[in-house]
């Protein structure tokens, strides 16, 4: 079955619960030794069938001689469907071995397609499902990657399969992984258990521990029983170096106290609600911007990690250093193009990261060709420039890159984005007031049907459906304690719920995300022993999944939403297998 990976993702999804067509037998015999470029010239005149296979025999013969990307863009186009069953599994296993080695897991999803089709030989299905779940993996699909690597090892019992199913279950929200349990098995649930156990522990790595046994003891002969994950038993390296005393500089006047007061609210009321913890916060005030000073005072209090700066000029300098003094989470990206220095990570709510992350997301869809409507200001010039970079940087072509006055009419900057030449999607960056011009503007110049991708910044944080209906099918990227239903399919699974709730009751919808950051500032800067010691790790946080880069900046995945009479939903995602049980 010839299958189009141009689309968007949700159609590329789809196309794995499609029914297996009707196949008519092929009509050569394989050529072991054959010209494959006489093999692809050969079928441009053969009935289906038959150029069908004449195009696996082409592929093969180009893998085998190592002329792995043609062989990979011979075997993408081939018409599965004109195959014999026989045929029908070599053609998958080798385009998803093609896919694998030349880094295009979307070759092995749609190489995956056939295990709801075909009763493969066992060896068959499953190699091609382990690679399936690697791939969905990579197009970031982490439930149906877990369920598929899963459903591998409840078959084979392979321990080896600990990391990587550990690695997606480590990215799924609340939700998800409720749902995982709801339709697994015994193995699954006790997947699920051990996820939920060590995300419950906040980085307690004593408790963590504590509470092993009592999961080992409910699952005897789970796989993870056998062998922790080795994330899992790096953390037990740890014990010992818990963070108990937090120093926080954060200024009391000058023009981010306004900002910081925001900040230092999340950080105390999660504080708060963890109190028997036993950490300990001392803030500092930074508003004569002394870091030596700051860093004796916090060291002579006896604090382990420093949270802050806040001013950009400081994490800058601190950046170009060496090392510095204490472990510390910035609450800010410098200027350099990297953290040079040891022991120090970087974390806010970057519009430039929500920028990169919606060229992701609309090359992910399909698009190809963008246009960019930012303000005429140094904030659009930055914001615009992190997606035009990463839209270039795989692949994509720009059509018009329009600055727009913030105080005038959305109308003609929003029509010259849009005409000569149309794009295929539209990446937009704007405040709620001028962003709800938008998609009636195209609507009036017949583009009313173009995808915008748009950063968080034009969501108030508050439902008011009679205003952004205007934004209908907008789709934008938030924080997860924004936008709970789109994000973890309702408010009882958000993290830190207890805190949720208190700040959502008592806080300015225009300070929230702020006091969100401080929640997870405090939560990353318990875990700076484990951020520094084990790679790849991460927080499911208030204000996204939380990671750090290769050089400390921490890096936000948030959700998406869509705007669906004026209130933001869920971007709904067909399912990948169309047998929903799960081992």
């Amino acid at each position: 079955m010839k299958i189009s990976f141009r689309g968007p993702l949700a159609a590329a999804l789809t196309a794995l619960l499609l029914a297996g067509c009707s196949f008519q037998p092929g009509i050569i015999e394989r050529q072991a030794d054959g010209d494959p470029q006489r093999l692809l010239q050969q079928a441009e005149q053969q009935e289906p069938s038959q150029a069908a296979l004449s195009r696996l025999e082409a592929a093969d013969i180009l893998a085998r001689q190592g002329n792995r990307t043609q062989a990979l863009e011979v075997a993408k186009e081939i018409d599965d469907s004109r195959l014999e069953r026989q045929d029908r599994v070599r053609w998958a296993l080798l385009l998803s071995e093609l896919g694998e080695v030349e880094g295009d897991p979307w070759a092995v999803v749609q190489a995956g397609q056939l295990l709801d089709e075909v009763d493969l030989p066992r060896a068959a299905s499953l190699t091609l499902r382990e690679r399936l779940g690697m791939a969905l993996g990579e197009v970031d699909e982490p439930r149906a990657a877990a369920r598929a690597l899963i459903r591998v090892q409840a078959e084979t019992e392979r321990e080896d399969l600990n990391d990587p199913i550990w690695e997606q279950l480590s990215r799924l929200d609340g939700g998800s992984l409720t749902t995982l349990r709801e339709e697994g098995g015994d193995l699954t649930r006790g997947w699920v258990a051990l996820a939920e156990l060590v995300r419950s522990s906040g980085g307690d790595i004593q408790r963590l521990f504590a509470r092993l046994d009592d999961w080992r003891e409910r699952h005897r002969g789970h796989p993870a029983a056998r062998r922790l994950p080795g994330e899992i038993t790096a953390l037990g390296e740890l014990r010992g170096q818990e963070v108990d005393h937090i120093a926080v500089f954060l200024p009391e006047s000058g023009p981010l106290s306004g900002i910081a007061g925001a900040i230092r609210e999340g950080i105390r009321t999660h504080h708060l609600e963890g109190v028997d913890s036993g950490v300990r916060l001392t803030f500092l005030d930074s508003s004569h911007g002394d870091l030596e000073a700051l860093y004796r005072e916090a060291a002579e209090l006896g604090a382990q990690v420093v949270v802050g700066p806040l001013d950009k000029d400081a994490v800058s300098e601190l950046e170009q250093r060496e090392r510095v003094p204490l472990p510390t989470l910035a609450l800010n990206y410098g200027r350099g193009e990297r953290n040079r220095a040891l022991g120090l990570f970087q974390y806010g709510l970057s519009a430039e990261d929500e920028a990169r992350q919606a060229a992701r997301r609309a090359w992910v869809d399909g698009h190809r060709l963008a246009s960019l409507l930012v303000p005429d200001n140094d904030w659009g010039r930055r914001v615009g420039e992190a997606f035009w970079n990463a839209w270039r940087d795989q692949g994509g072509e720009v059509a018009n890159a329009v600055r727009y006055n913030p105080e005038s009419s959305a109308t003609e900057s929003a029509r010259r984005a849009v005409t000569n030449p149309q794009p295929d999607m539209l990446f937009l960056l704007a405040l709620p007031e001028y962003a709800r011009q938008v998609p009636p503007t195209l609507d009036y110049y017949y583009s009313g049907d173009l995808p915008i991708y748009a950063t968080s910044h034009l969501y108030e944080g508050r439902l008011q459906p009679r205003l952004d209906h205007d934004l209908d099918d907008v789709l934008f990227a938030d924080i997860p304690w924004q936008i709970p239903d789109a994000a973890v399919g309702g408010v009882e699974a958000l993290p830190f719920l207890d805190s949720y709730r208190r700040l959502r009751e008592e806080s300015d919808p225009a300070m929230f995300r702020l006091m969100a950051m401080g929640v997870d500032a405090y939560e990353l800067a318990t875990r700076l022993p484990q951020l520094q010691a084990i790679s790849g790790s991460e927080l499911f946080g208030a204000t996204g999944t939380l990671s750090p880069g290769e050089d400390g900046r921490i890096q936000r995945r948030l959700p998406w939403a869509r705007f669906v009479n004026g209130v933001p939903q869920p971007v709904l995602i067909p399912g990948v297998f169309g047998d929903d049980r799960a081992p």
